[in-house]
């Protein structure tokens, strides 16, 4: 672990970004292919601590740096993610433009473009999102709003089930409960980790547990419901801490937390290879 990263921290990312790029490619796939796979198991599971937990993730370290002053706290934590969204933004389209001609024509795409300033385009909404909440954490902690209130706001919302149609305000009302958890409870999120470390035999108990609800209540359907799919989501976001603690404490999938140090690399960019990756597939019958 160097000075300046935690070794599971990177680990959950990396898990969590599998999943990300798994849940894509086989929903993308099973669309093209007009029927599902085993993998489709393996993506419902992972549906309800997916986002959460790389929500949560971006939130543990906001308490080094809320207290600067606006300037800074906006280059590092707006504008770096807004420059990616535009610029990768501008790529997907430039690359799909020609599909949306032909379904909108040219008014209509160049409009779809401009809309995507404000109506996040494609898989590229979790990148726009971090800006917002980093904006909304700040505005709430130099406004002196208790913790404890924001955090029952958020939960509330959550467990709302906001359908707007307007995904700004859907996935904020859907996922800001996991970012501000992580800012709050990041010292209790450290220790957690710390605890799996050294309990390795209880832990492995909890994720079997987890493991089973999880599972089960995937199973049944209810993993969607209000309040379920928000205590699912806290609890997989744990059951990922657990795992990539224990995963750091074997030695072993180095390639995970590198995965996690770049984490945003492969979320920005791994629409290419996949979307090439699954028309060779398809011509060649392999998912036949």
């Amino acid at each position: 672990m160097s000075a300046q990263r935690v070794d599971w921290v990177d680990t959950a990312k990396g898990i969590c970004i599998v999943f990300v790029v798994m849940m894509h490619s086989v929903l993308g796939v099973e669309a093209a292919a007009g029927e599902t796979g085993w993998m489709h198991a393996v993506v419902a599971f992972a549906a309800p601590f997916r986002m959460p937990d790389f929500f949560l993730i971006s939130g543990l370290f906001l308490s080094n740096v809320i207290a600067r002053g606006w300037k800074l706290y906006l280059d590092r934590k707006v504008v770096h993610f807004a420059y990616f969204y535009v610029l990768w933004m501008t790529i997907q389209f430039i690359v799909k433009a020609p599909v949306f001609s032909a379904e909108m024509g040219a008014a209509g795409a160049l409009e779809f473009y401009l809309t995507s300033f404000v109506q996040p385009f494609g898989t590229l909404w979790f990148i726009y999102m971090l800006p917002v909440f980093f904006v909304v954490t700040k505005l709430t902690h130099d406004r002196g709003v208790p913790w404890q209130v924001m955090l029952t706001l958020a939960a509330l919302l959550q467990i709302a089930r906001v359908d707007t149609g307007w995904l700004l305000v859907d996935e904020f009302a859907s996922r800001f409960v996991y970012f501000y958890a992580g800012y709050i409870f990041a010292p209790q999120i450290f220790r957690l980790a710390s605890w799996a470390r050294e309990r390795i035999g209880i832990s492995f108990g909890f994720l079997l547990l987890w493991g089973l609800v999880n599972g089960g209540l995937v199973a049944l359907g209810w993993a969607a419901e209000p309040g379920i799919a928000l205590a699912l989501g806290v609890a997989g976001a744990g059951a990922i801490i657990l795992t990539s603690a224990l995963i750091v404490r074997w030695g072993r999938l180095g390639f995970l937390r590198h995965f996690g140090e770049n984490s945003i690399v492969i979320y920005l960019a791994f629409f290419f290879p996949m979307a090439v990756s699954r028309v060779i597939l398809l011509k060649l019958g392999l998912l036949d």
